[in-house]
């Protein structure tokens, strides 16, 4: 057989490329960049977080020595909530108008407290770091055990907890209610070790918190601290965040701790053993949840913040009979601060009929072990035009069959336009 010149090699090659993968000219153009655009909203299609948060830019979910970090939380078979919570894009429900255009948050969700019905969401099973929010889990295994009429005397660790703080002091005494407080409407740190100290410690606090995360249906949830500080294995979801806060607006004592804007909180004495220090007064405590205070309707929610975790937050409001909750993970400050984006997408829910569903907050005697799990990919993937994921797989398939079909027909290609320049040379050389 005789060898084919460069020149017809890199025809053929052309040719085989081009059937291959069908006229470019097809194919939309890129498009611009603006630079104007202060953000960009993450793209979660390809599931990038189905198993764990993303990676930590700090040091805070190193194990302690001796210890290793627990593995990822199996990834249940069937979505919890519906097929269509299994999806890790936008999903909105058929026919519904366009989402608010400053959502910037990388995974949320939004639901009805009352119906449980899950409105519309993105990446509602993904896996993100809860911060803060995780204190709503905290206040309801402590509304369960704690009476809240007892006082405490506050200790010097109390006191010294890292991150955000109420503002307790050693030798404070407070009740468990006005450390419910310190915890709910100040996220503080300090309360919450005040909190835990009584239910066992930080260890097995955390334990009881996982333990009714997984009552309530919460399987993308692994709590790490009691206060929401970021450690190993930490993980939760827009859609347990929304599990949570369901519930515990279920509570008549959450929900009015979460709506009351100012109280009285104590002070604490002086430390005898620091020389010239003073006895502190009490002050007034705000709520630090400006859904709270700018959003008609407000029933309150849950802020929260860490350098992995980035922004993450939880509200609510009651307008007309009807209760709507956004949960967000993974936001930013960019275009508009995380309970503004809260807002925009309540103003979309409220503005679709009740009953609009994509899934369903599923109630605590629903949950089931999870016996059986899946990968990331494909059922994971953003909806199709068809809503079923079985019709996804179904569709990969069929576009596996189709990719056979087209390198079948390239290859048949390349041989004739290599075979139409061997007999144009032959037919020059007779000339």
């Amino acid at each position: 057989m005789k060898t084919i010149s460069r020149t017809a090699a890199a025809l053929a090659a052309a040719a085989v490329l081009f059937v291959a993968a069908g006229p470019v000219a097809a194919q939309e153009p890129d498009p611009p960049v603006e630079t104007s655009t202060p953000f960009s909203t993450p793209n979660t299609d390809d599931c990038p977080h189905a198993t764990s948060p993303p990676p930590a830019i700090d040091l805070s979910e190193v194990p302690k020595p001796g210890e290793t970090a627990p593995t990822p939380l199996p990834v249940p078979a069937d979505a919890v909530g519906g097929e269509q919570l299994g999806y890790c894009g936008v999903v909105v429900p058929d026919g519904a108008p366009a989402l608010p255009e400053d959502i910037s948050a990388t995974g949320w969700v939004l639901s009805d407290l009352d119906s449980g019905d899950v409105i519309a969401a993105k990446d509602p099973h993904g896996r993100y770091r809860p911060a803060s929010t995780i204190k709503i889990l905290l206040a309801l295994v402590a509304l369960d055990e704690l009476d809240l009429n007892t006082t405490v005397v506050a200790t010097a660790e109390d006191a010294n907890a890292e991150g955000s703080a109420v503002g307790i002091g050693k030798g404070g005494v407070y009740s468990n209610f006005q450390l419910m407080q310190g915890l709910v409407m100040a996220s503080g740190n300090d309360a919450a070790h005040a909190l835990s100290a009584q239910m066992g410690g930080d260890d097995a606090t955390v334990a009881k918190m996982n333990a009714k995360a997984r009552s309530l249906g919460a399987l993308d949830t692994r709590t790490a601290t009691p206060s929401g500080l970021d450690g190993p294995g930490m993980s939760s979801s827009a859609y347990d965040l929304a599990l949570f806060f369901r519930a515990a607006m279920e509570n008549p004592t959450f929900a009015r701790l979460i709506s009351t804007e100012t109280v009285q909180f104590p002070g604490f004495p002086k430390d005898p053993n620091i020389p010239d220090d003073i006895d502190r007064p009490g002050f007034t405590l705000s709520n630090d949840n400006q859904l709270l205070y700018n959003y008609d309707g407000a029933v309150g929610g849950k802020t929260g913040y860490t350098d992995d975790a980035r922004q993450t937050f939880v509200g609510g409001a009651d307008k007309n009979g009807r209760r709507l909750a956004v949960t967000i993970m993974k936001g930013d400050v960019l275009p508009i601060r995380p309970w503004e984006q809260a807002a925009r997408l309540l103003d979309y829910g409220f503005a679709l009929p009740p009953g609009t569903s994509v899934g369903t907050l599923v109630p605590p005697e629903s949950v089931r072990e999870v016996t059986s799990t899946r990968t990331a990919a494909p059922t994971l993937a953003s909806p199709p035009d068809t809503p079923s994921a079985a019709g996804e797989r179904e569709t990969s398939l069929e576009e596996g069959g189709d990719t056979a079909i087209r390198i079948g027909i390239a290859v048949v290609g390349g041989l004739v336009v290599i075979g139409l320049l061997l007999w144009a040379r032959q037919l020059n050389r007779r000339r």
